[in-house]
C-alpha cells in the first residue's frame, strides 16, 4: 500500500474505534451495536480493491482486538474484518465511480449480516456462547438495521477522502509540466534537425547545380575550341 493510503487508513480507523466505544457504545440500544470500524473498512475496501480491504480489515480488527474494553481473544475480530474487507474489495467499480447508492447499500448489510455470523462463527470454535444467549436472530436484524442506517453519512466521505489522497494535484499537475516540458523539447529538436536538414539539403543541391553550371562551361568551351 502507499504511504498516503497508510496514513489516512490509520487515522480514520483510530478515529472510528475512538467513537464507536465512546461514543456508540454507550448508547445501550437494543440488540447490536452500530459497527463503524466495520463501515470504515467497507468505504476504503470499495477503493481499494480486495487487496487493501484486507489488509485495512486485518489491521482494524486487531486493533479493536487490543482496544479495551476487549472481552474476547486477540486475532479474532481481526480475522472477521479481513475476510468482510476482502470480500468488499471485490465489489469495487472498475472506473472507481458509483453509478447509484443502491450496490453500496447492498454491501453494507451483506457485510453486517456477515460480521455478525463469521464472530458469532469463530467464537463458537473458541467456546464463547453468548451469541447464544442475546439471539443470534435480533443481533442480526439490529446489525443490519444500525449500519444501513448509519451507512450514507459514513460510507461516502470515507470513499470521498480515499479518492482524494490517491489523485495528488500537486504531482498530477508537476508530472503533466515535466511531460509538456519533454514534448516541446523533443518538438523543438526535431524541428531543428528538420530544418538543419533542409539546410543541408539545399546548401548541397546548390553546390551541386554550381558544379553542374562548371562541367557544362568547361565542355562548351572545348567545343568552341
Amino acid at each position: 500500500m502507499r504511504v498516503n493510503r497508510i496514513l489516512l487508513s490509520s487515522a480514520l480507523i483510530v478515529v472510528a474505534l475512538v467513537l464507536q466505544v465512546s461514543v456508540l457504545a454507550r448508547l445501550h440500544l437494543p440488540g447490536a451495536v452500530p459497527d463503524l470500524l466495520l463501515l470504515t473498512v467497507l468505504g476504503l475496501a470499495l477503493v481499494y480493491g480486495h487487496v487493501g480491504g484486507a489488509l485495512v480489515g486485518f489491521c482494524a480488527g486487531l486493533l479493536a482486538d487490543l482496544a479495551p474494553p476487549a472481552d474476547h481473544a486477540a486475532g479474532r475480530y481481526a480475522l472477521v474484518l479481513c475476510v468482510i474487507g476482502y470480500l468488499a474489495g471485490l465489489a469495487k467499480p472498475e472506473n472507481g465511480r458509483l453509478k447509484s447508492a443502491t450496490g453500496p447499500m447492498v454491501v453494507v448489510v451483506a457485510a453486517a449480516i456477515g460480521t455478525t455470523l463469521l464472530y458469532a462463527g469463530v467464537g463458537a470454535l473458541v467456546g464463547d456462547t453468548a451469541a447464544r444467549h442475546v439471539g443470534l436472530p435480533s443481533l442480526l436484524f439490529t446489525a443490519a438495521l444500525y449500519d444501513l442506517l448509519l451507512a450514507p453519512f459514513v460510507v461516502p466521505g470515507i470513499m470521498a477522502l480515499a479518492r482524494r489522497a490517491d489523485n495528488d494535484p500537486l504531482a498530477e499537475a508537476g508530472s503533466a509540466a515535466k511531460s509538456a516540458d519533454i514534448s516541446s523539447g523533443w518538438l523543438s529538436s526535431g524541428t531543428g534537425l528538420k530544418i538543419g536538414g533542409q539546410r543541408g539539403g539545399l546548401g548541397s543541391l546548390k553546390t551541386k547545380a554550381r558544379t553542374r553550371t562548371a562541367r557544362v562551361g568547361r565542355i562548351k568551351g572545348v567545343k568552341r575550341l
